[in-house]
């Protein structure tokens, strides 16, 4: 038999080839020309009459879990449409929550694997109320680990660790989120955040440099309901302000926030904005704000 992936059309009509299934053949004479006996799709089969049911398909492997997310758990239910507290007595109820606990308790062989149970869940936590992609979460959790193992723990906070973890990752990732808006959600204050990102950075040297402005700015403007012009404008003067070296050692989300004051005040048609508003959405003095203005001013 030919191999399907040498041609590219078929062998005996010189008709297309198309791949359907495990199958490769002719559109015109009908011939098979190669056979692919693996399915590489996930198995949704199911054993009973609903088709829909995909219980044998299993979660994928994630980072955000100290097991990959390879062990079994003892659920709720038996499937999609039943629930075996309606069928089962009280009794065996009790027996298989008894039997749930100690499932749970035995996948935690160690004090480490204990420790990433906690932060992890944290960092599944913060990351979800930041509103933060799954990308995010999956490597602040491998950097948890590797904080871990170099033995940065000891001594610290969890919590501070898992929030640096999310700060980091987000500086990384150029999704940058300032230090205020995570403690704002997470079980860590700034100062075990700080202290937990120093040692991160000092001792993993973390791929993390001065933050762009920028970044802030499509947030920024959403939050204060400005359009794309708007927005476009204080870019520049996000620009003019790198250009004269006025950026360096002041607050990057104080300057996006300046900009986009300083924009919207330059047409009489776009929305005006106060500084008190731009200060509370950088979480910044609205000195700041005015600050940056006068430079803007001067350039």
């Amino acid at each position: 038999m030919v191999d399907a992936d040498s041609v590219t059309v078929c062998p005996e009509c010189e008709g297309r080839l198309r791949t359907s299934g495990a199958e490769t053949t002719c559109e015109d004479c009908g011939l098979v020309t190669a056979v692919d006996a693996i399915d590489r799709g996930p198995e949704w089969r199911s054993f009973d009459d609903d088709e829909t049911d995909r219980r044998r398909t299993g979660a994928p492997l994630t980072r955000s879990r100290h097991d990959r997310g390879l062990s079994t758990e003892i659920g709720f239910g038996s499937g999609s449409n039943d629930d075996y507290r309606a069928r089962l007595s009280g009794r065996k109820r009790r027996q298989i929550a008894r039997l749930r606990r100690e499932h749970n308790r035995s996948r935690i062989s160690s004090k480490v694997e204990r420790n990433q149970v906690y932060g992890f869940a944290e960092i599944r936590r913060v990351n979800a109320l930041l509103s933060l992609p799954d990308c995010i979460r999956e490597q602040s959790c491998s950097l948890f680990e590797s904080a871990q193992s170099e033995g940065l723990l000891q001594g610290r906070s969890l919590e501070g660790f898992a929030a640096a973890s999310l700060y980091a990752t987000c500086r990384a990732r150029s999704l940058p989120r300032t230090v205020e808006e995570i403690t704002a959600v997470a079980r860590a204050d700034e100062g075990e955040l700080t202290a937990a990102y120093d040692a991160l950075n000092r001792e993993l040297g973390l791929p993390t440099g001065p933050i762009d402005p920028t970044q802030y700015l499509p947030r920024y403007a959403s939050k204060l309901g400005l359009e794309t012009p708007i927005e476009k404008r204080a870019r520049a003067h996000v620009s003019e302000l790198l250009q004269a070296g006025l950026v360096v050692g002041r607050n990057p989300s104080g300057i996006a926030a300046a900009c986009l004051y300083k924009a919207a005040g330059e047409r009489e048609e776009w929305p005006a904005v106060t500084q008190a508003a731009a200060a509370d959405v950088a979480n910044v003095a609205p000195v700041t704000i005015r600050s940056t203005v006068v430079n803007l001013r001067e350039l």
